[in-house]
């Protein structure tokens, strides 16, 4: 297994739409462990394919205490989505250090297939609703801080573009020439 660089925010290819997986195979059940891998180590409770810069509809989540719980959603479609929404301030791995409040639908069902490529489906509430709601939300090629005001968004880009800056200042300062 590997650890996989997680693109970054405002990264283009994290706007790039996610093709759904042809064939559940061994190529897929590694991407599979690498992601749950990235995951875990990160650390959070989901990464979508889009994230790691593979486009197909891969993702994997763990909203357990415990993290050992993962579901493993190829090829996911929410089904049905409740009129009742709730909200909850959600992060995002390639988005560090950025917290929001985001409305989202309070249930859902979702069909999906597993990492062998048997299909199934389930109904989700609370943390693991809003986790296959943003997760979904990258194959589709959004980042949640799209959820927000372009006030914020503009904030957001702000901040992460002054810390990109900052961060290439000091990796400059410590190079050390011959």
């Amino acid at each position: 297994m590997a650890l996989l660089p997680i693109l970054q925010y405002p990264d283009e290819r994290l706007h790039t739409v996610a093709k759904p997986v042809a064939q559940v195979d061994d190529r897929i059940r590694q991407l599979v462990k690498d992601m749950a891998e990235t995951m875990y180590d990160a650390p959070g409770v989901g990464l979508a394919a889009s994230q790691v810069d593979v486009h197909e509809r891969v993702v994997v989540i763990d909203v357990s205490e415990e993290g050992n719980d993962l579901l493993v959603l190829i090829n996911p479609e929410i089904t049905w989505y409740s009129e009742e929404s709730q909200v909850y301030e959600e992060g995002c791995l390639s988005v560090e250090g950025v917290y929001d409040k985001v409305e989202r639908a309070s249930e859902v069902k979702v069909k999906a297939l597993d990492e062998n490529g048997k299909p199934f489906e389930f109904h989700a509430d609370g943390l693991l609703a809003v986790c296959v709601q943003h997760e979904l939300d990258h194959l589709d090629g959004k980042v949640f801080v799209e959820h927000l005001s372009l006030l914020k968004q503009n904030r957001i880009l702000t901040r992460i573009r002054k810390q990109q800056r900052e961060a290439k200042k000091a990796a400059a300062a410590e190079k050390v020439t011959v």
